[in-house]
């Protein structure tokens, strides 16, 4: 979901932004989006690691990412191919960073044989669940906009799938006694992260190359 969704989202930003400048009210919604996805990411990762959750860790990478999205959107808006690709190097290395700490985490907790709480993952999955469906919803007007506004929308709504599938984390850690639902998440959700650092990792190098 992330790789999709990162590198969809700088991709055409030099032809998006003057539009979406243009309108007061997706400022207002990029806002609002920034900062339930930032409370989220806090919300994920105080809450996996209070249950012992690596797939919650994993799921909070998402909003991180779509945290930063929102914000590099609104710091840069109008600004210069250098600052747009600069914000978006530190975004895809501060996501490379957290997908390493992931699947760190979840080597530690196979090696020490930890089984997360379900009742935590189930409840905190739907409140991630409950947050990108309203963000989805904010973001509706603008899903058939210019590319760089689809893409936040597409971002959101696939990330909604990331939820459901924590949720399916709980029910199989709660049906098993087991960490392997939660550690088999984790692990593919963290990889996807990578993918997407490096994804937006490549081409910020490459327009910090063609702005220089």
């Amino acid at each position: 979901m992330s790789d999709a969704c990162s590198h969809d989202h700088d991709h055409g930003h030099d032809h998006a932004h003057l539009s979406a400048a243009d309108s007061p009210r997706y400022r207002r919604v990029l806002w609002a989006a920034l900062v339930i996805n930032l409370a989220m990411f806090l919300v994920e990762l105080l809450g996996g690691w209070s249950s012992r959750s690596v797939s919650l860790l994993a799921d909070s990478v998402d909003f991180f990412g779509d945290a930063a999205n929102y914000g590099i959107a609104l710091a840069v808006m109008g600004l210069s191919l250098r600052w747009r690709a600069g914000s978006a190097l530190i975004k895809g290395l501060s996501m490379g960073a957290f997908g390493l700490f992931v699947l760190g985490r979840a080597a530690w907790s196979f090696w020490q044989g930890d089984v997360p709480e379900p009742l935590t993952m189930g409840v905190i999955g739907t409140l991630a669940l409950m947050a990108n469906l309203a963000v989805a919803w904010m973001l509706y007007a603008w899903r058939e906009g210019d590319a760089n506004m689809r893409s936040v929308w597409l971002c959101t709504r696939n990330d909604a799938i990331g939820n459901l599938v924590v949720m399916a984390a709980a029910l199989g850690v709660f049906g098993t006694d087991s960490a392997w639902p939660d550690l088999a998440v984790a692990g593919v959700m963290a990889l996807l992260a990578l993918s997407a650092a490096r994804s937006v990792i490549g081409q910020a190098r490459a327009e910090l190359d063609k702005a220089w």
